[in-house]
C-alpha cells in the first residue's frame, strides 16, 4: 500500500515556507489528537501520519530527498527516517510542540514551575512648576514584593530547607496514561514547583516573598508635562522562580504656577503697563522661568499684543530646544484722576482727534487666542 503524499497530508504546497509547514502541522494535530479522539483508531492513525510527514518536511536535508526521491528515497537515505510508533517516539521529536501547543510535555520531562516575569507598577508623585521645567530628582515611595530576607527567599524556616514533593518526585508534575501516550499535569501537592516547604519561614509565611516599601531616587528630565510616564527598568516586582523583574512607571504631575502658565514648550505670561508708557515705548524688566529678563516695547504697541522673549520657554524633553516666553501685554488704565489730569486727558483726546464719544473698535477673539497666532 503506497503512501500518502506528504505535502498533501499537511495540505500545503510544495513551494511552502517552514513557518506554513509548522503551522498546518499543529492545526491538523489538534483536529487528530486522541484526546480529542478518544477510542477513535482512524483518527489516531491519521495524527501518527500528519506527524510522520512533519518529522520530514521539517527537516531540511529530508525535505530535499523527499522532493527528489520521494519515500522510497527516504527508505534507502541510511537512518534519515523513522516512523512513529508510539508516543514515546512523536514527543521526543516534537516535545516543544506539544507543550506549547496541547498544555503538556513529552513521556518522562516533567518539570517546575515556569518562569515568569515579575509585574509592573506605578507611582504618581508632583513635582513643582520650574523643577518640571528645568529637571529634578524626587523620592518616590514604592510598595512591592521583594525576597524575604530572612529565609533569603527559599520560604523556609532559617535552619531547615525545602523538601523535594514525595508525590511528584520534584519534578513539578505528575504523568498519567491515555491511550498510547503519556499527559504530564501540574502536581496537586507542590502546584508545579517540585518541592514542599515542611517549615515555614514566619516572617513570609512560606512565599519567599514579602511586601515592602522603599524609597527610590527617580531623575525627572527637563521639559516633562503634566500626566507624562517615567520607566525604571527593573524596579518592579520581583519574577517568579527565577524570572526578572517587571518595571516601574512614575506618572509626573505638575503643579500650577502663580504666574506663569504653559502650552506645549512655550510659557506664557501677562504684564500690565500704563498706556502712555505703551504710547511712547520703553524697556521693561520682566519675570521669565530664568529671572529676570529685557522685554522692548516699542512706541505704539496695543493692549493685546504678545510679545515674545525666544527662547525662553521649556526645553523640549526629547530634543532639549527650548521654546519661547510669549507676554500678553495689557494697558493700565487710571481709575481715578485728578482735576488736572482730567483737564490734560481731555486736551490730549482733542489733540489726537480722538473725541470722548467716538466708538472704539470691539476685540472679537478670546483673551488668549493671540498665543495660537504667533
Amino acid at each position: 500500500m503506497s503512501k500518502q503524499d506528504y505535502y498533501e497530508l499537511l495540505g500545503v504546497s510544495r513551494q511552502a515556507t517552514d513557518a506554513d509547514i509548522k503551522a498546518s502541522y499543529r492545526k491538523k494535530a489538534f483536529k487528530f489528537h486522541p484526546d480529542r479522539n478518544p477510542g477513535d483508531h482512524e483518527a489516531e492513525e491519521k495524527f501518527k501520519s500528519v506527524s510522520e510527514a512533519y518529522a520530514v518536511l521539517s527537516d531540511s536535508r529530508k525535505r530535499s530527498i523527499y522532493d527528489q526521491f520521494g519515500h522510497e528515497g527516504l527508505q534507502g537515505a541510511g537512518g534519515g527516517y523513522h516512523g512513529f510508533n508510539n508516543a514515546d517516539d512523536i514527543f521526543s521529536s516534537f516535545g516543544d510542540i506539544f507543550e506549547d501547543f496541547f498544555g503538556f510535555g513529552s513521556r518522562g520531562g516533567g518539570g517546575r514551575s515556569r518562569v515568569r516575569r515579575g509585574r509592573d507598577l506605578q507611582v504618581e508623585t508632583q513635582v513643582d512648576f520650574l523643577d518640571a521645567c528645568f529637571g529634578t530628582k524626587k523620592d518616590v515611595s514604592v510598595a512591592h514584593n521583594v525576597a524575604c530576607e530572612t529565609c533569603d527567599g527559599t520560604g523556609a524556616k532559617v535552619g531547615t530547607s525545602p523538601e523535594n514533593c514525595s508525590y511528584c518526585h520534584g519534578r513539578g508534575q505528575v504523568q498519567m496514561n491515555q491511550g498510547f501516550f503519556t499527559i504530564s499535569t501540574t502536581c496537586p501537592q507542590c502546584q508545579g514547583q517540585g518541592r514542599v516547604i515542611r517549615e515555614k519561614c514566619p516572617d513570609c509565611h512560606g512565599r519567599g516573598i514579602v511586601n515592602k516599601k522603599r524609597k527610590l531616587s527617580v531623575k525627572v528630565p527637563a521639559g516633562v508635562s503634566n500626566g507624562m510616564r517615567l520607566l525604571m527598568q527593573n524596579e518592579g516586582e520581583i519574577g517568579e522562580n527565577g524570572g526578572p523583574p517587571g518595571d516601574l512607571y512614575v506618572y509626573i504631575g505638575v503643579k500650577p504656577h502663580d504666574e506663569f502658565e504653559r502650552e506645549g514648550d512655550h510659557i506664557l505670561s501677562e504684564i500690565q503697563v500704563p498706556f502712555p508708557t505703551l504710547s511712547l515705548g520703553c524697556e521693561l524688566d520682566v519675570n521669565t522661568i530664568d529671572g529676570k529678563s529685557k522685554l522692548k516695547i516699542k512706541a505704539g504697541t496695543q493692549s493685546g499684543a504678545v510679545l515674545k522673549l525666544k527662547h525662553k520657554g521649556v526645553a523640549n524633553v526629547r530634543s532639549g530646544r527650548r521654546g519661547d516666553h510669549l507676554i500678553l501685554v495689557q494697558a493700565v488704565t487710571p481709575t481715578k484722576l485728578s482735576t488736572k489730569q482730567k483737564k490734560l486727558m481731555e486736551e490730549l483726546s482733542k489733540e489726537l482727534g480722538v473725541p470722548c464719544s467716538s466708538k472704539v473698535k470691539q476685540e472679537k477673539r478670546g483673551f488668549w487666542e493671540k498665543f495660537t497666532d504667533e
